[in-house]
């Protein structure tokens, strides 16, 4: 066991109770030492980096490198580069919050997708800017209230995964941390091709979602019951394969929970149907586009 990448991160951290970023650190360690793997984390601003602390007292237990909000990628594929002109073992993570990924750092993703660089890029989604105020993203749902949107957001998310997928890389999907035999097996997968990998976590945040800590889990658990977070994987942007199927889970469960969202201020029939019809675009191209 690489005793290195289980501890990958470490006591002393200031992430707060409940963080999902926290319990994806932790998944995602366990899964490293379990393929006897390391790596090398390249995260630009957000909670990820700030939380941890600064050299040469920081909780990470692998090499981290500090990026602007914008170049993470373009970090991580210089590093990937020097590896593998080197033969060097181990991953280059990107572990990046939404902003860093939906916006601030997209063109710099997108760039690194389309030259398929051998990286894997994490983004833990948790649909606000928590590191600068708890302002909206384009990953904030509509209707969530932010310190910009304080009236709830007029605009839906972002499809991140759509446009990952559309750059035809080897691997994208979606991880949820209440799914975690599904979230080792595709870190797993991920660690066992190379090029570009693109992982989207759904990641709680009770700061920003003005949820109790102890609800994080079962937050995660309702969006992927309900329709809300879809748990499937996109192969060569191509193959379609759906790993969790709603159950019917009625997502007011989800809402009530946030404190972020108005009472009556979600039109719950609409958002019925938009996880229905999300779900059943799925299968279609699950069916047509089939892994097997």
């Amino acid at each position: 066991m690489n005793a290195t990448a289980e501890c990958l991160l470490r006591p002393g951290n200031t992430n707060c109770g409940g963080c999902g970023m926290s319990t994806g650190l932790t998944m995602l360690g366990r899964a490293l030492a379990d393929a006897g793997d390391s790596c090398t984390l390249v995260i630009p601003a957000c909670c990820g980096i700030v939380t941890a602390g600064a050299y040469p007292t920081t909780s990470y237990g692998v090499p981290t490198i500090a990026s602007t909000f914008a170049s993470s990628p373009a970090v991580a594929s210089g590093v990937a580069t020097i590896r593998d002109l080197n033969d060097e073992p181990g991953q280059v993570v990107c572990w990046a919050g939404d902003g860093g990924t939906y916006d601030i750092g997209l063109a710099t993703l997108s760039a690194a997708a389309e030259r398929n660089e051998n990286i894997i890029y994490i983004c833990y989604d948790n649909e606000i800017y928590g590191n600068t105020g708890g302002q909206r993203s384009s990953a904030t749902p509509a209707g969530a209230k932010t310190s910009t949107t304080p009236s709830g957001k007029r605009e839906g998310k972002k499809d991140v995964m759509s446009i990952m997928a559309a750059h035809r890389i080897p691997y994208a999907a979606t991880l949820s941390v209440a799914h975690p035999g599904d979230f080792a097996r595709k870190i797993a997968a991920a660690l066992s091709m190379s090029g570009m990998r693109f992982l989207l976590m759904h990641s709680p945040c009770p700061t920003g979602w003005k949820s109790e800590p102890a609800d994080s889990i079962e937050l995660v658990r309702i969006a992927v019951k309900s329709g809300l977070f879809p748990v499937y994987e996109v192969f060569d942007g191509v193959s379609y394969r759906i790993n969790v199927e709603p159950d019917g889970t009625d997502p007011a469960a989800y809402y009530d929970r946030q404190r972020r969202f108005g009472a009556g201020e979600i039109d719950l029939d609409a958002t019925r149907r938009e996880c229905a019809e999300r779900m059943a675009r799925l299968r279609v191209l699950a069916e047509r586009f089939s892994t097997d």
